[in-house]
């Protein structure tokens, strides 16, 4: 029952990669392949679960993923609200010049989402920075190339900071890490976004024209807008203060926005902004969080920390980062925190770096590549694939800085 189990989660993945031959949306697929696995699951179980315990694994997975669908639902209502208001036209048409070269956007694109990453989380992240790459109509292939960087500098960016992912919080509560190293990360990481940017900006000699046409916006939206970015700061505040995670926050902010707009403009259909948002993303992230889950409960990555019996540390840790491009990065850094590996404090920088910045390599590596790819239609595995060795490149260039950064602490 393991290799069928197995099998199912490997076609799971390669409907994704074969969407475009296939032409069943992703979404499905993932969704009936996830679903079908967990029901064998339950119907033949491994020897030795109970009821209890395959219970107990179930309500595990379906609490993460339930956790990270109401996290994004409530920022992808606070986007199409700003979207829809023309608030997010507004911000591009007063941060950027009417006329920028492609390679100058391609770098400020990069910045952009790093440091956004670096105070947001990366699904808010990479939200807001679809949507501004949206609004300047730029051609299907140029706009790949933005989209690839955006996921992996939103990626990037929260590698240095305990806030900014969940496998650096992790190793930093192991006492693995301080903060003052974990800080100076962001030099890697930044390099890795700047030689990414650089590589991708090859062949971009175009200019990119910005129609400024300035909306008003009502004293209401400004509001909202400001109770968006104080929901981040929020967010961030309180999860390091008190430990709140952060969907309570967003759920709490989207809730202060309903009431806001209930007391400033009743007759604005606040709710019809839910039924805006893209429920085909939801699904497809379901449906991969349900395959990843099925690979946890199967045992697959207790084999990772195996790795470093017969390879050294610095070459197994960028080989896991490699790895976390299709493992689910937080079970994965868990299983190696609990296997007992001893390792200098560089090495456990570079394993930090890696585990954050590997899911990037593909798509479906991580969240912001999974909503990037379902926001936008000509982002498929494929597509983004294409870009995967100036993807490998930058990786390896900010892996290596974190070797000579640690060398010096």
């Amino acid at each position: 029952m393991t290799t069928v189990l197995l099998i199912l989660v490997a076609l799971g993945f390669v409907s994704i990669v074969i969407e475009d031959i296939v032409h069943i949306d992703k979404a499905k697929t993932t969704l009936f392949f996830g679903s079908f696995a967990w029901l064998l699951f339950f119907i033949s179980p491994p020897t030795g679960l109970s009821h209890e315990a395959l219970m107990e694994s179930l309500n595990e997975n379906l609490l993460d993923i339930a956790t990270l669908w109401l996290f994004l639902m409530a920022a992808m209502t606070f986007v199409a609200y700003l979207s829809g208001k023309g608030i997010i036209d507004n911000i591009v048409n007063r941060l950027l010049p009417s006329q920028i070269s492609e390679r100058k956007l391609m770098l400020l694109t990069g910045l952009f989402a790093f440091l956004f990453s670096s105070m947001a989380d990366n699904i808010t992240a990479t939200l807001v920075c679809i949507a501004v790459l949206m609004n300047l109509n730029l051609p299907a292939q140029k706009l790949l190339r933005y989209l690839v960087l955006v996921v992996f500098s939103v990626n990037a960016g929260g590698t240095a900071l305990i806030t900014g992912d969940v496998t650096t919080l992790m190793i930093f509560l192991a006492n693995k890490v301080a903060i003052p190293d974990l800080l100076l990360l962001s030099l890697p990481a930044a390099s890795a976004v700047a030689v990414l940017a650089v590589m991708l900006s090859f062949g971009l000699n175009g200019e990119v024209h910005i129609e400024k046409q300035l909306q008003t916006t009502e004293r209401g939206d400004k509001v909202i807008a400001t109770l968006f970015f104080a929901t981040i700061v929020g967010t961030i505040g309180a999860n390091v203060a008190f430990g709140i995670p952060p969907v309570l926050c967003f759920l709490f902010g989207l809730s202060l926005m309903f009431m806001v707009v209930q007391f400033t403009n009743k007759d604005e259909p606040i709710l019809e902004y839910i039924r805006k948002i893209e429920f085909d993303t939801l699904l497809f992230f379901l449906g991969v969080l349900l395959l990843v889950g099925m690979l946890k409960e199967l045992g697959m990555l207790a084999y990772f920390p195996a790795l470093y019996d017969v390879l050294p540390p610095v070459a197994a840790n960028y080989l896991v980062g490699l790895a976390s491009a299709l493992f689910d990065n937080v079970p994965l850094t868990a299983a190696l925190l609990n296997s007992g590996i001893e390792m200098s404090l560089a090495e456990w920088l570079s394993l930090t770096y890696s585990v954050g910045v590997g899911g990037a390599l593909l798509v479906i590596g991580s969240a912001a590549g999974v909503i990037a790819m379902s926001k936008v239609e000509a982002l498929t595995f494929g597509s983004y694939l294409r870009y995967f060795g100036y993807l490998l490149v930058a990786y390896s260039v900010g892996f290596v800085a974190v070797l000579g950064l640690g060398a010096l602490l």
